[in-house]
């Protein structure tokens, strides 16, 4: 069973730049996640500045740039888990906040693909 794990960002609040002990923690969480099989995926996405949104509506496409509408939380990264159930993708996640530190991951199963 597949999950989307995602965490999100307050625009306002500077993220200081990971640590080299930082990097090599996360690093080794990666490599671990990776081969035990559960971690199929995982990135960051860019600043909202650099965003589009496609919309259709009565036959027409619309494309507009970003940025939006100011938004208080935004996505900052996510993970694609493959996990037996629910109560894995939790374990990961927590394995993954205490390799990250102080934040909050949201975990939702993804159907289909």
């Amino acid at each position: 069973m597949r999950f989307l794990g995602y965490t999100l960002a307050d625009p306002a609040i500077p993220i200081p730049p990971p640590t080299q002990e930082d990097m090599a923690k996360m690093g080794a969480f990666i490599e671990e996640a990776t081969k035990a099989g559960v971690l199929v995926a995982t990135g960051g996405l860019g600043p909202p500045s650099e965003a589009v949104k496609v919309s259709y509506r009565d036959g027409e496409f619309t494309v507009l740039d970003g940025p939006f509408t100011e938004a208080k939380e935004l996505v900052g990264g996510w993970a694609l888990l493959e996990c037996r159930d629910k109560a894995e993708a939790i374990e990961w996640t927590k394995r993954f906040l205490s390799v990250a530190g102080d934040g909050e991951s949201t975990i939702r199963p993804v159907y289909g693909g």
